[in-house]
């Protein structure tokens, strides 16, 4: 504060030694970020640079939150009953098993390779697999636990992600992520492809999103597609996709006239409501 009142102040200064300035005429000082002149009601800075640091401050708070879940599902898990100042443990019985891609066709070279995992990482990542292994299903005596509709691939990254919250997507990658996420009730995960999907939405790719969003309850996504879709209606049913939906899930194509029609009645409302005032 007391450097913006210095800047403001010999601002103000220079001013007056260049010319007279009369009591009609409005104070004007320095921007300390971009240096412009600004009104001396706007205190400080200019409007310009108080929204520009606005969104610097919102995109900040939302790395920290990505970063603090991130931490929190890196940690391991320790019993609900467990004093809060003990260290978090693995059980003892929780020792090594391999995962393998079992309904992938398409890579014959490399379906049936296992992949190897901690029982003590697959545990506390997902409830699945808690469940699976701490059971005594077949899995956890075997020490397999078999991957159905995953390539080879998927699966890799799938459990490098449970060890380091941290996957190379493509548009392919993250809806085959997103199918295990979602199997494996892995949150973290699911959220982080959903993002990744939204992010490459576009009316091109609009109808499958929003089919593959309601297939896999993946609600952002969902609601972003369908908002693309009612806004180009005009052009829906001239797509090929619309076509094949259809037919195949007529149930959806209902759900997107509804909400098409349920945006066109709140617009209208609106409109009226805005008249009457």
């Amino acid at each position: 504060m007391h450097r913006r009142r210095c800047a403001a102040a010999r601002h103000h200064r220079h001013s007056e030694s260049e010319m007279e300035t009369t009591d009609s005429e409005p104070e004007t000082m320095r921007c300390i970020s971009c240096q412009e002149d600004y009104d001396a009601g706007d205190a400080g800075t200019c409007k310009e640079c108080y929204e520009e640091a606005n969104e610097t401050e919102e995109e900040l708070k939302r790395e920290i939150d990505d970063l603090k879940a991130k931490v929190a599902f890196l940690r391991f898990w320790s019993p609900p009953d467990s004093p809060l100042h003990a260290p978090r443990f693995l059980p003892p019985s929780f020792s090594d098993v391999v995962l393998v891609a079992s309904g992938d066709s398409s890579s014959s070279d490399h379906h049936a390779v296992p992949i190897p995992a901690h029982k003590a990482v697959l545990v506390s990542r997902s409830p699945v697999f808690r469940a699976m292994l701490e059971n005594e299903m077949e899995e956890s005596r075997s020490g397999t636990i078999k991957i159905s509709d995953a390539s080879y691939e998927a699966l890799r990254a799938f459990i490098s992600y449970l060890y380091t919250a941290e996957a190379c997507l493509d548009e392919q990658m993250a809806c085959d992520l997103l199918i295990l996420a979602e199997k494996y009730q892995v949150k973290h995960l699911k959220t982080f492809c959903e993002r990744f999907l939204v992010s490459k939405l576009n009316w091109d790719n609009s109808i499958m999103s929003y089919a593959f969003a309601q297939q896999h309850n993946a609600k952002h996504m969902l609601e972003a597609a369908l908002s693309m879709i009612t806004d180009n209606m005009d052009k829906l049913t001239k797509r090929e996709e619309y076509l094949e939906l259809k037919t195949k899930d007529p149930r959806l194509v209902v759900e997107i006239y509804e909400a098409y029609l349920s945006k066109q009645v709140n617009t209208a409302a609106h409109k009226d409501s805005s008249l009457k005032t």
